[in-house]
């Protein structure tokens, strides 16, 4: 067995293993959200798991290594801050009562098992990194790996920020954030999270692993088209009307200038144009 291929056996059986357990203490507190902190941390204990197993040498394992432990970290720090209170997320709670009976068992397949191979999946870059011990220097496209990086990683930072602090305010309850990044965008921390894993593929190319585009590709469907984008939009005009014409001028994805200044620069210039 080769090294990549040993290295992915260990972390998938860890990953299947420790979110089984956690499944079982989901079970005790009948909350299936629990899982959701963990998300960020998994990716942690892959990166590092992988590089205990390898001893890899190169800069470019441990650079790769630090930014996925700063991503982790905080969106873990983030997540487990923001559900400490408030019960099992509604996802999870409406799930939860559409399987009744059964949610026990769909609950390790559908969420936990699921959750740990999509991890162990997206996972296959900081994997490849630890185990493709290139010596190439750090060059051009590393570092625009890492500023791609940077630059996702403060669109998730700043928006969760922003989202937290207009959520704080009480004047604020059943309104819509358009400030911010959230003027241009309406889902920042969602744009952020896959600037980061494209990021971070643009640094693993470096050591030869190409092949594992799949990982970026997949986490940005997912935010566009599973969990993030499309699950979130599914039901939040029914909680705040005001979030159909917030839809109608605002990018749901990319940063772009809101409809409404757009317009407004058009017809700026149409009236320069006139005698």
């Amino acid at each position: 067995m080769s090294d990549f291929s040993l290295t992915l056996v260990v972390n998938l059986g860890l990953l299947v293993g420790l979110l089984t357990l956690l499944w079982g203490v989901s079970l005790r507190l009948r909350d299936a959200g629990i899982i959701d902190p963990c998300w960020g941390l998994g990716f942690v204990l892959v990166a590092w798991l992988s590089f205990v197993l390898n001893h890899p040498t190169s800069w470019r394992a441990c650079l790769i290594s630090i930014l996925t432990t700063l991503w982790g970290l905080r969106l873990s720090f983030y997540l487990l801050k923001r559900s400490l209170g408030h019960g099992e997320d509604r996802r999870y709670a409406a799930m939860r009562q559409h399987h009744g009976p059964r949610f026990w068992w769909v609950s390790l397949f559908t969420v936990f098992l699921l959750q740990a191979l999509v991890l162990w999946f997206i996972a296959w870059p900081l994997q490849a990194a630890c185990v493709l011990k290139s010596q190439k220097s750090l060059g051009w496209l590393d570092w625009l790996g890492v500023a791609l990086w940077l630059i996702g990683f403060l669109f998730e930072a700043i928006g969760d920020w922003q989202l937290v602090k207009f959520k704080s305010a009480p004047e604020n309850v059943g309104k819509v954030l358009d400030r911010g990044l959230w003027r241009f965008t309406r889902h920042p921390n969602y744009f952020g999270d896959s600037c980061v894993w494209w990021g971070i593929y643009l640094i693993v190319i470096g050591t030869g692993a190409w092949w594992t585009i799949g990982s970026p590709l997949l986490m940005t469907f997912l935010l566009l088209y599973i969990s993030g984008v499309s699950l979130l939009e599914r039901t939040i005009v029914d909680r705040r009307p005001e979030y159909a014409a917030y839809q109608s001028r605002t990018s749901a994805f990319f940063p772009w200038p809101p409809l409404n200044d757009r317009m407004g620069s058009r017809v700026e210039r149409g009236n320069v144009r006139q005698p």
